[in-house]
């Protein structure tokens, strides 16, 4: 109950972070549900993809496809509003990159994955949506230029492996990792922390 939870608010502030972006973006409302259902959904979609789960999970629950719709729409009608709580809905984030990151490499090492699959899929899939929104508005992913997000989702893949690899409790693995995930999240927003980019010099003999 908990954990589903948890992974309903990932989902509405994926769906919230899509919209908006799709907002700025001057999408239709049609464009910013698609954006925003992309962003909550994709990720758990590429990782059923990539578990042989047909069809996805989220395509199979309609609540979720409708939670994340609504939470469009509210953006939509309301995005002066909720832009104005940007601290809220990046820590709204940080909470579902940890919850899909480390439930969606559980979910692969109970499928049969092996610890190193299970990690990348367990990454992919916290990352994997805000990817799928940054090509749909025609945008490098912001996980390939800068901040601690990728990294982040990583980490707590690999301590689910380990948890599951020593074994550990599954339900406390999880949880642990997804605070881990969230914390590297937050300090790093605090701090502002990026990953190291090339110098402007270093590429004027490529």
């Amino acid at each position: 109950m908990v954990l589903t939870a948890l992974e309903l608010l990932g989902l509405v502030a994926f769906a919230a972070s899509g919209a908006l972006a799709a907002v700025r973006a001057r999408l239709d409302v049609f464009g910013v549900i698609v954006v925003g259902l992309t962003t909550a959904l994709g990720g758990g979609i590429i990782r059923d993809v990539l578990l042989g789960i047909h069809p996805p999970t989220t395509l199979r629950n309609w609540p979720y496809l409708a939670v994340c719709a609504a939470t469009a729409l509210i953006v939509f009608a309301f995005h002066p509003q909720v832009a104005r709580l940007r601290r809220a809905v990046l820590l709204a984030d940080a909470l579902g990159l940890g919850v899909f990151a480390t439930a969606g490499t559980t979910i692969a090492l109970n499928a049969g994955a092996t610890a190193y699959a299970a990690c990348l899929i367990g990454m992919t899939s916290g990352i994997g949506g805000g990817a799928l929104r940054d090509l749909l508005l025609r945008e490098i992913p912001l996980v390939l230029r800068k901040e601690i997000y990728a990294v982040a989702a990583l980490a707590g893949a690999v301590l689910v492996a380990i948890g599951h690899a020593l074994p550990l409790p599954s339900g406390a693995v999880t949880v642990v990792a997804a605070a881990v995930v969230v914390t590297i999240r937050l300090v790093a927003l605090w701090r502002h922390w990026n990953a190291p980019v090339a110098r402007p010099g270093d590429t004027d003999s490529l």
